[in-house]
This record gives structure tokens, sequence and C-alpha cells, in this order.
């Protein structure tokens, strides 16, 4: 019988930065096992131990992960631990016999054929799948951020040069001296600007557009292309919520896996889905909303070097590792958000591994969740659960999982919304405990603070130039942006039917005619969105409209749709565009007051 006490046998599973797992053959061709087994290591010792063997491997100190254990009836407890290693030289085994590195799709493959893996290896497959994650972003810690926002001197502006399509698309030099003159401080709003052209003026806010995690994704997705022009380069699903950069990306050579919607695409000349066709010779790029542990688990076992090309928005991260702490600490995850929205499901994925979770999308959704922390029917809780079917953890039981909650959201959404959902939360579980016990079931620490501070400054800077009351206001994104729907709301608040949504210069006909875009009310609008020819009265003079745009949002889409307006307008009763530009950067009256007349 093996040693069960005070004694452990060691495994150590090295994988390459694409995530493929290094084995060494047995002689004469053996079956393929471990490179570093070592049986008998005293049971204290064990973390010192594989911390040695891949440092002689390696040749340097290099940080090992404990994986997992398990017992095998031959040599007892096994303790598995995992290292990366730099995959350059795959032949430096310590044993000499021959090496090489497998994928974990194709590691599972072979240990259908007969005797072609140890049984050690064939009983850690089913681990390694339920562990690829890790394996994925072995080199960060819970502290660590997958990416971190770059810094002003690290960014590639250049991305925005590559020819006169990327000028045209990104560059804009009237947005630009707005937010030279504008943007004291990039998370606090300030003062709208004004664009006095005489007989057409515009109201920009102080921040609009691009926030600093589109533009690391976009940045990224650009240097990529460069980097890698002999290999296949994909991103998981859009970019950003904007057509026209997904688009531009696409010509120069970017595929898409699957849709918004996580719909697989395929191939155009073979119609073969993406998805089955991926190779470790390939690039996938997450995107700045992040993706499912499911996807990231497809794409790791594929051995792809996922952590590498991850652009997720770190504030985006910041709502993972928020609910990562308060699941630890006992409480259910309420996630405001859509169901349907890329990072909703990906936040969703992250706070599943760490605590019970369901997804509310407004209010009125908060109240049966409401209902159920008060009801103690089991048929009346099952009925309200049925309706959130989808959208909550396996096993979720309301009369255990709905005794101490707290709320995280969807970055892109209405701050004061998140707040009433908590407000609500916070009335319920008084009436059920008692208002001197809220503390112990609703997560206080947080009001709405795990919105991106981008999208909180932009509905700031907004609300600012509303208050100069505008003619109109023409509010640009995606049609699929949640941000941007969000500015539109806040503009429909004050302005009705005098705000339109629209995607670029493309959809206004005249001053008085525009192609709105309906954004979908739920998830269940089957037409996902409509678009409709608004026409408006006839223009005063001089007219005034307020333009803003999402976080995904180009300047050179708000240049070409301050262009359009005024080709509209008529040369002769404009200002010069150097005459206005001017006034912006030299002569800009503080707070951008607009004179009565």
């Amino acid at each position: 019988m093996p040693d069960m006490g005070t004694h452990t046998s060691l495994v150590i599973l090295l994988f390459d930065p694409q995530n493929r797992l290094l084995l060494r053959q047995g002689e004469s061709g053996g079956p393929w096992m471990p490179t570093h087994f070592q049986s008998r290591v005293p049971s204290g010792e064990v973390e010192m131990a594989a911390a040695r063997q891949v440092e002689i491997f390696s040749g340097q100190p290099a940080p090992v992960t404990r994986g997992f254990s398990f017992s095998d009836p031959e040599i007892g407890r096994v303790e598995v631990f995992f290292a990366r290693y730099a995959g350059h030289s795959p032949h430096r085994d310590p044993d000499q016999s021959e090496a090489n590195s497998f994928s974990i799709d194709e590691l599972t493959a072979l240990s259908t054929r007969t005797d072609a893996v140890s049984p050690l290896i064939k009983a850690m497959i089913p681990e390694l799948h339920s562990h690829a994650v890790r394996i994925g972003y072995l080199d960060l810690t819970d502290r660590d951020y997958i990416y971190r926002f770059r810094t002003d001197r690290q960014r590639n502006r250049d991305a925005y040069l590559l020819d006169s399509r990327a000028r045209g698309l990104y560059l804009s030099p009237l947005c630009e001296a707005i937010k030279q003159v504008k943007r004291s401080r990039e998370r606090t709003s300030a003062e709208p600007a004004l664009l006095d052209f005489g007989a057409i003026r515009y109201i920009l806010p102080s921040h609009f557009g691009f926030c600093l995690g589109v533009q690391n994704a976009i940045e990224r997705a650009y240097e990529t292309l460069g980097q890698y022009p002999d290999r296949r380069v994909f991103m998981l699903s859009e970019l950003i919520h904007n057509p026209f950069v997904n688009e531009d990306l696409r010509m120069r050579g970017l595929r898409y896996l699957q849709t918004d919607r996580g719909v697989p695409l395929p191939d155009p000349e073979s119609g073969r889905l993406y998805w089955d066709s991926l190779t470790s010779d390939d690039i996938v790029i997450i995107p700045a909303f992040g993706a499912t542990n499911e996807d990231k688990r497809r794409l790791i076992t594929r051995g792809i070097a996922v952590h590498a090309h991850d652009a997720t928005c770190m504030l985006v991260e910041k709502v993972w590792k928020v609910a990562r702490t308060v699941g630890h600490d006992g409480y259910t995850v309420i996630i405001h958000g859509k169901s349907e929205h890329e990072e909703t499901k990906a936040t969703f994925s992250n706070t599943a591994q760490n605590a019970p979770a369901l997804i509310v999308r407004n209010l009125d959704e908060a109240r049966r969740i409401g209902r159920m922390i008060l009801e103690t029917d089991p048929a009346l809780l099952r009925q309200e659960l049925s309706f959130f079917a989808g959208r909550h953890t396996d096993g979720f039981d309301p009369t255990r999982h709905l005794n101490r909650i707290a709320v995280v959201n969807q970055t892109t959404l209405l701050r004061n919304e998140t707040v009433a959902i908590i407000d609500y939360f916070e009335g319920i579980l008084a009436r059920k405990f008692g208002p001197d016990r809220i503390r112990d079931h609703l997560y206080g620490q947080s009001r709405g603070d795990t919105l991106c501070y981008a999208t909180q400054v932009n509905q700031d800077a907004l609300g600012k130039a509303l208050a100069l009351k505008p003619d109109r206001a023409i509010v640009v994104g995606g049609r699929n942006s949640s941000n941007t729907y969000q500015l539109y709301r806040l503009c429909t608040r004050q302005l009705g039917p005098r705000a339109v949504y629209i995607q670029s210069e493309r959809d206004i006909h005249s001053l008085d005619s525009v192609d709105h875009y309906h954004f979908p009310a739920n998830s269940g609008d089957p037409a996902g969105g409509r678009t409709e020819n608004l026409t408006f009265p006839a223009a005063p003079e001089p007219l005034t409209i307020l333009i803003t745009g999402g976080a995904s949002c180009p300047d050179g889409i708000i240049q070409k749709i301050i262009e359009r307006l005024n080709v509209l307008v008529g040369p002769g009763k404009l200002r010069s565009n150097e005459e206005v530009l001017r006034e912006v950067t030299q002569r800009f009256p503080p707070g951008g007051r607009i004179d009565a007349g």
C-alpha cells in the first residue's frame, strides 16, 4: 500500500505561452507522461520542491501555482502544480527524452488511443479542462488586472494615422481642441463647449466619445494585426459597439469568431465555422467587454494564448473583483444589467465561480426579487424564480440565497437606476430583518460605484450641456451600444422627440429630417430595434444642436456630422472652421455660455 500519511507525490505541469502542456515520451515510444514527477516528497515541502524543480528546468526562479490534488491507488496522494515556461526549448527535459507540447484538446484526443498517455496523465485530463481558465492566466494574482490602461506616453496614436480612411474615422481637430480646453480632469466633468458657426451652433459636452478602455482595445487590435501579418487574427466578438470601427478592422484582415450575441460566424470562403478551424497558430483578441469563462476555456484548451491578447477593460474587471470579494464574504450577487449584453454575460460567468448570482434588468424586476425575499410559500417562490430562468446560477435557492445580497452593475448603465435598486432592497431587507440589521444583509460599501467612471462622467457632462437648453440633441453611437442609449435616455427626459439617436452623418437627410434609431426596449424585441425617419418643424435661426457620442464613437464621426449639418445650412451663413477652431483654442469663454439672443 502507498504511504498516504507524511509523504505525497509531486507532479509539475509546465505550460508554454500558448497554454500547451509539455510532456515527455517514455522509452521506446512509450506513453506520454509528465516531465516532472517526484514521489515520496514530505507533505510539508511539496511547494518548495515544486519551485526547485521549475528553477532547475528553466535556469532561474519561476513562480509555481498549486493546481489540484487527487488520490491514486498506486502512488497515493498526488499534488499537482502549474508553471509557465518560455516555450523556446521544449526538448530541455531533465531525462533528455523526447518532449513535445500538446494543447489540452490535443491531449484529450490522444488519451482515447490505447496506451498513448500514462495513466497519471489520463487521470488529470478532466481537471485540466476544469482549471483551463486558471492555466490561461497563470501569471496573474487576484490583485492584478488583465490589462491596465496605458499611460498617455504608452499610447499608440499611430493606429489612427495608418491612412486617409483611418484619419477620417478617428481624427477631428474640433473635438481634439474641445477636449484639450475643457477636460482639466479625465474623471470630472466640466462646462460644455459652444461652437458658434453663426446660423447654426453646436453644444458639445466636456466629455464624450472614446473612453480609455476603448482606446486601449482599438490600439491593441491595430497593433496585433501589424505584429502578426502572416497569422489569422480574430476578435472574439465585436471589438466595440461601433460598426465603422469594426468594419475598418475587418477590411484590414481582422476576423470575428461570433456575433455580439454569441452566435458563431462562418468563414465566408469555406462555410465552416471559425470556431471549428481554430488552431494554436491563431491569434484571438478578447474585446473590451471581457469574455465568459466558457468562451475562454474553449480558446485555452485549443492552445491559444488568451491572456497575451486580452483587452478586457480594467473597469469591467473591477466589477468582477468586487463580485468575487463579496461572494467570498457570503453574499449573493445581484447584477444590474442586460442579460444579453457581452459584458453582463462575462460578469455573470466570473461571478458564478464565487457566489450565487442573479441578473436583474431594472427596478421592476428588482421588485420581483423583493417579493421572493418576503415570500414564504415554496410554490410562489418557484413561480417568481421561474421568471429569471437562464439568469441565475445553478441551484439558486431564494430561501437561502436572498438573505444576504450585494448589487453590482453593468458598467454602462445609469448610476441613479442602480442606486434606486439598492435603496429598494434596503427597504425590503429592513422589513424582513429589521432596520438595525441592514448591514448584516446588504453589502453597503458600494452604492453603484462599480459603474465605469467614463460612463458616469459622460452622463454628468451631458447633464451640464442639457442645462443650456439646446433646440435639439443628436446622440451618436452603434445600435447595440448600451452606454450610448443611456445618453439618449437622458436627452429625451428634457427634449422628448427633439432628441435623436443616429450612427453617423449618413442618417441626416436635411436640417429637418433624420433617420432615428429606436433602441430595443427589451431583449425580447424580435426586431432588435428599428429605424424611423423623423421630421422636425422648420429650424429656428440660429439653430442650437447638442451633439454627444457614446464611449465607442470616434471623434471623426462627430466631425463629419458637424460638417454635414454645415453643408445643409449653406456656406454663405457660416463662419469658417478656422475661425471657430481659433475661438475654441484661444478665446473660449469660461463655461461656454450661450447668449439669450
